[in-house]
């Protein structure tokens, strides 16, 4: 039974990518819907793309691992979440509309004019590399259900997950990508708000204390700083709600704000994405610390209990274990959507900058518009095979690839966007900083200062590159605004 709805679900994604192939036309139609999409629809994309397999496999799995102290992570996602919705999302489909943007490189290029070159090929660079390792980190959760759930070799579960969602992005681009997210959030938000309830009344039917549970295990479960005292205590919540300066430099999940159609649809976008972001992580965060008193009460224990190898198979063992068949199936549906779901929109991210922000820039003439649809598919299916194979050679847990490229990319991203929409004086230089500190200072930061520092790449490279941007912008301002300012 588990295997039929898995399958039924992968022929209606494939038949979705089939069906709107035929509304995609243009090269604006393929990479940000070319306005055919309403904010409810974009607003529920936004959140299934933004919480991946990182939220169900690595976030439920953290928190499995490390209790209560999980609280500062969530609570900054959160934070981050609400910020790009009611704080920047209005300005950035303003300037989309004002520019003519298809990529948040472009909208960067285009605000300075005679840079457009330098600039959208600098932030392509950095796009492609920061989400080879994200759409790997996608492709492996994908490998870990589908070995948890069916037993499938993880090997041929990777491939299976890259083939369906690399194939639905060549055929719809971004409105078979949103179509998709509309899906795969309503099936993402029953599975982390039914199996937290189904866990809840099990662990009340059997008479497990979750806080007996977490307390037994310890002041690194039990507390929420996870027993650090002084300074590291201080380093660990910073750490944790570190995780919202990321969102401010998401192309990903920026795109969807800037494929809004008015400020009527933006507005109703923040209410439906803050509704469906407090319930998930409420969810997440249940799931680990329930499955964790569940497995240590030995109620899923025996077969069950003994599949909990890694803290990331959390989810999928209390599927299996807690559900019937039919239900499993469906919430496990839900369990590879967050994959697929973010992979697809990083995917056509990737492949329309490398088309938009690289071979439009370096091209004589804009090549025609059938052209560039044809190319940006072509580098779609490009992009998917390199991630396929990263994920298969890639040891690192899904929670790790994703928090490093979060934050390559957001410290990037982040402190270019935010100044350019709110500081006037921001310059082209402070663009090039950003992007440079923010790429080298994150693969920097995390292989040689996050472990005498304590403090998180997520934090550090952010600030670092922030500071830089502010600095570069005031002290190489672009000319014509020096001019303007001296008349």
């Amino acid at each position: 039974m588990l295997i039929v709805i898995f399958v039924l679900y992968l022929v209606v994604v494939l038949g979705i990518g089939l069906w709107t192939s035929r509304r995609s036309r243009t090269e604006s139609d393929y990479v940000l819907g070319g306005g055919k999409l309403s904010g409810t629809t974009l607003a529920l994309s936004e959140r299934a793309t933004g919480e991946s397999a990182w939220l169900l496999l690595g976030l439920t799995g953290h928190a499995y691992a490390e209790g209560i102290s999980c609280l500062w992570i969530a609570l900054g996602c959160v934070l981050g979440i609400l910020f790009i919705w009611f704080v920047m999302s209005s300005r950035l489909r303003e300037m989309t509309e004002r520019t003519g943007a298809l990529t948040v490189p472009g909208l960067l290029s285009r605000r300075y004019p005679g840079s457009e070159r330098s600039i959208g090929i600098l932030s392509a660079i950095v796009v492609i590399f920061f989400f080879l390792f994200y759409i790997a980190a996608q492709f492996s959760g994908a490998g870990s259900i589908l070995e948890e759930t069916f037993g499938i070799d993880p090997t041929l579960g990777i491939v299976i997950g890259s083939v369906v969602v690399t194939l639905y992005c060549l055929l719809g681009g971004f409105i078979a990508v949103v179509v998709t997210d509309l899906i795969q959030s309503i099936l993402m938000i029953g599975t982390l708000v039914v199996l937290p309830i189904v866990a809840l009344f099990v662990v009340a039917a059997h008479d497990v204390s979750l806080a007996e549970s977490l307390r037994e295990a310890g002041p690194a479960l039990s507390t929420v700083t996870a027993g650090h005292g002084g300074l590291a205590a201080v380093l660990f919540v910073l750490s944790g709600l570190s995780w919202a300066l990321g969102y401010t430099g998401q192309p990903q999940l920026l795109t969807r704000m800037m494929a809004m159609r008015s400020d009527k649809d933006v507005k109703r976008g923040k209410w439906v994405a803050t509704v469906w972001t407090l319930l998930a992580y409420t969810g997440a965060l249940l799931i680990g610390i329930t499955g964790f008193a569940l497995v240590k009460a030995g109620v899923l224990g025996g077969e069950a209990g003994n599949l909990v190898e890694e803290a990331e198979d959390i989810l999928p063992v209390m599927i299996m274990g807690l559900l019937t068949p039919i239900l499993a199936g469906i919430l496990l549906s839900g369990a590879i959507s967050a994959m697929m779901s973010t992979a697809d929109s990083e995917l056509l991210v990737c492949s329309s900058s490398a088309s938009e922000d690289v071979v439009a820039n370096l091209s004589p003439r804009r090549p025609p518009q059938r052209k560039m649809l044809f190319l940006t598919r072509i580098l779609t299916v490009a992009i998917g095979a390199l991630a396929l194979v990263l994920a298969l050679t890639m040891e690192e847990t899904v929670y790790s690839f994703v928090s490093y490229a979060w934050a390559g990319l957001g410290s990037s991203f982040g402190p270019a966007l935010v100044l350019m929409l709110f500081w006037k004086r921001f310059s082209r230089a402070g663009v090039y900083a950003s992007l440079i500190c923010g790429s080298v200072g994150t693969v920097v930061w995390k292989n040689l200062l996050l472990q005498p520092t304590g403090v998180s790449e997520r934090l550090g490279s952010y600030v670092f590159a922030f500071l830089m941007a502010v600095l570069f912008s005031l002290l190489l301002p672009d000319r014509e605004r020096a001019t303007e300012k001296a008349a």
